[in-house]
């Protein structure tokens, strides 16, 4: 695993260095969107819904639209001036009782590692919170936002668990709870012996995604039978295409213009040193494919993207 975060658990005057791990993966099986008749990629543009016109990334900024149907857009030197999180110290809050914590405010998980001559007061934190029952209450600034977390144990691990703020939370509006239900004894005592009747203790590796597993084989199945084609290689965009719909491809083409612009460079420097001789006809044919290479250049160099950062 690769350390994603690197800082230190700080709690009274205890500081442990450590480093984050994602203690989970998703195994989700993920799919492109391709063209039945030839197996090319879908791609999507970038256009405005009110001038119809294809939009590069520079242009984009965000927008925000109030109740009252009105739009405020925020510039990328509006959102440099929100205040951004960029501190490496989980801080402990405080302490509370693991049950009093409820499971719908969890997140995401990451291992924390403890640093080579960090192992002592790791496990005194980690024995502090098992004999306790209890597990500590952070902040942490994580993608320069500042999250809610826990810190709980997992075996020999300490983990740090990020939280939803309280407002992140939805409320049910089911107004059929509220109402007057009659439950029998006797439904009561038969719905408890059936729970009893299935009661287990719960192990995790009992279970699988069986509609994974159905697809890997479905895929399996026909890689097998030879139902397999190679990827196709797309065809090459017009100048007037989506030149910024692909980066690779706007990347591959700049490349290419500087290459050929270096190349009619070597050419005049030759011509100088008197290595050949050509004709004023093929001068100008020269000056004219120099010309071109400088426009394609321009024309195919991608545009600067911007770096925003999302709203706090």
């Amino acid at each position: 695993m690769r350390a994603m975060w690197s800082g230190a658990v700080s709690f009274g005057l205890v500081s442990v260095p450590v480093k984050m791990y994602a203690a989970t993966t998703d195994h989700d099986i993920r799919f492109h969107q391709v063209h039945g008749a030839d197996g090319g990629r879908i791609r999507y543009k970038r256009t405005c819904t009110v001038c119809g016109e294809e939009v590069e990334y520079a242009d984009i900024v965000k927008g925000y639209e109030t109740e009252d149907g009105d739009l405020i857009m925020l510039t990328e030197q509006d959102l440099e001036s929100l205040p951004t999180a960029t501190g490496h110290e989980i801080d402990v809050i405080e302490f509370v009782p693991a049950d009093q914590i409820d499971p719908i405010l969890f997140d995401k998980t990451y291992y924390l590692e403890p640093e080579n001559k960090a192992a002592k007061p790791y496990a005194l934190l980690r024995e502090s919170l098992t004999e306790t029952d209890r597990v500590a209450v952070v902040k942490v600034s994580l993608r320069q936002r500042e999250t809610l977390a826990l810190l709980r144990v997992r075996g020999k691990t300490i983990l740090l668990q990020t939280m939803l703020w309280p407002d992140e939370v939805r409320e049910p509006e089911f107004d059929i709870l509220d109402a007057d239900v009659e439950l029998r004894p006797q439904e009561r005592q038969m719905a408890a012996s059936l729970v009893e009747s299935l009661g287990a203790d719960f192990d995790p590796t009992e279970f699988s995604d069986d509609y994974r597993e159905a697809v890997l084989a479905l895929i399996e199945s026909k890689r097998t039978s030879g139902e397999v084609q190679p990827t196709p290689v797309p065809a090459a965009a017009d100048d007037e295409g989506d030149s910024m719909t692909d980066l690779l491809t706007a990347l591959q083409r700049s490349v290419e213009a500087a290459r050929s612009s270096s190349g009619g460079t070597r050419r005049r420097a030759a011509a100088a040193r008197g290595d050949g001789s050509r004709s004023a006809s093929e001068d100008e044919q020269a000056t004219g494919s120099r010309a071109r290479s400088a426009d394609e250049a321009e024309t195919h160099k991608p545009a600067a993207r911007k770096r925003t950062r999302k709203p706090a």
